[in-house]
C-alpha cells in the first residue's frame, strides 16, 4: 500500500515536538471507456473519459472493473475485453499510471451519465429517484443468501482491521473485505475512499468470475451509505455490515431489495436494519438455507 514520508509536529509536555509519519496517498485516477466502433478521422481508436476519482494507488483493475460492475456498465467479464494503464505520449510521466482504459467487448449496458442525471433530481424526488435508477439498470436477484450467527458479525471488524496494514501505518485509509460464512476473508482492499475501497474488492471478484456473490458478506469501515449498498447490490451481495451507522437511503434500499443491513457492528453489540431473517443467535456462524 503506497504511504508517503513526511514530518509532523506533535504537542508533548506543553510543546510542538517533531517525528516522522507516513501519510496515505491520494492521486486522481482518470477511467477512460473504449467502445467498439469509436474511432477518430484517422481511424485510430478513441476512448472517452467516463469518471475521474480520487484514490490510493494499488488494484487500479480492480477499481476500474468494480467501478464499471456497480454503475451498471458491464455485468460480467466477458464484456470487458481489457483494462489498461494509458501510456500515450501526450501524458507527462508521473501520470502515465493515473489513467486507465477499459475496453469493452460491446455496448456498455448503461452509461454512468445516465444515473447522474437522475440521482442529481430535484428534492423531494432525489431518494425515489436514485432507487429508480437502480432498479433500471438491473441487478442479480439476492436470494437466500447464508444465514450468519452473530458471534460471526461481530468477528468481522476483527478480520477487517488484521488485514488493514495501510490503516495502521497512516490512520488515514478505509477498508472492505468480502468475507464466506466460514470466516474466510476472500479479498480485502483499502483506500482513501469507502466507494473506492468496495469497488476494489468488488472488481476482483468480477475479474475472478465470482460475481454475483451470493453467499459472501461485505464489511466496510465507516457508515453505509446508499451507494456502499447500490455497489453491493449490482454485485448480488446479500449482507452487508459495517462498523458505524447507516443512512436513511442505504436502508431504504436494503429493505427494497431484501439486503441485510447490518450497522454499529461493535464488540457484541450490532444494529440490524434490515433483512433479519439472515441473522440468527446461534453460536458461531452458518447454516445455509436450502435453495
Amino acid at each position: 500500500m503506497p504511504t508517503a514520508p513526511s514530518t509532523v509536529y506533535e504537542r508533548r509536555d506543553g510543546r510542538l515536538a517533531a517525528r516522522s509519519d507516513q501519510l496515505a496517498v491520494e492521486e486522481p485516477l482518470e477511467i477512460r471507456l473504449l467502445t467498439p466502433g469509436e474511432h477518430a478521422p484517422d481511424g485510430r481508436p478513441v476512448a472517452s473519459t467516463l469518471s475521474i476519482t480520487m484514490r490510493t494507488p494499488g488494484h487500479d483493475f480492480e477499481l476500474v472493473a468494480g467501478f464499471l460492475l456497480s454503475e451498471g456498465v458491464v455485468a460480467s467479464p466477458g464484456e470487458l475485453r481489457r483494462i489498461a494503464y494509458c501510456l500515450d505520449r501526450d501524458l507527462v510521466p508521473e501520470q502515465r499510471y493515473n489513467v486507465v482504459t477499459a475496453e469493452l467487448a460491446g455496448a456498455p449496458r448503461r452509461t454512468v451519465l445516465e444515473r447522474h442525471v437522475v440521482t442529481s433530481s430535484a428534492c423531494g424526488v432525489c431518494g425515489s429517484a436514485s432507487i429508480e435508477s437502480v432498479r433500471l439498470a438491473g441487478h442479480p436477484e439476492l436470494g437466500s443468501g447464508p444465514v450468519v450467527g452473530v458471534d460471526l458479525l461481530a468477528s468481522l471488524p476483527e478480520l477487517l482491521s488484521a488485514g488493514q496494514r495501510g490503516f495502521a501505518a497512516t490512520g488515514g485509509l478505509h477498508g472492505a473485505a468480502l468475507v464466506a460464512p466460514d470466516a474466510t476473508v476472500l479479498a480485502l482492499r483499502e483506500d482513501v475512499g469507502r466507494h473506492n475501497a468496495v469497488d476494489k474488492v468488488v472488481g476482483w471478484a468480477l475479474l475472478e468470475d465470482r460475481v454475483p456473490l451470493a453467499d459472501v458478506m461485505l464489511i466496510v469501515s465507516g457508515r453505509i451509505s446508499f451507494e456502499i449498498v447500490q455497489k453491493a447490490l449490482q454485485a448480488g451481495i446479500p449482507i452487508v455490515a459495517a462498523v458505524s451507522a447507516a443512512t436513511s437511503l442505504a436502508v431504504r434500499l436494503a429493505t427494497e431489495t431484501g439486503m441485510t443491513l447490518v450497522g454499529f457492528v461493535r464488540g457484541d453489540r450490532c444494529t440490524v436494519y434490515a433483512g433479519r431473517e439472515r441473522i440468527v443467535f446461534s453460536p458461531q456462524h452458518v447454516s445455509k438455507p436450502s435453495s
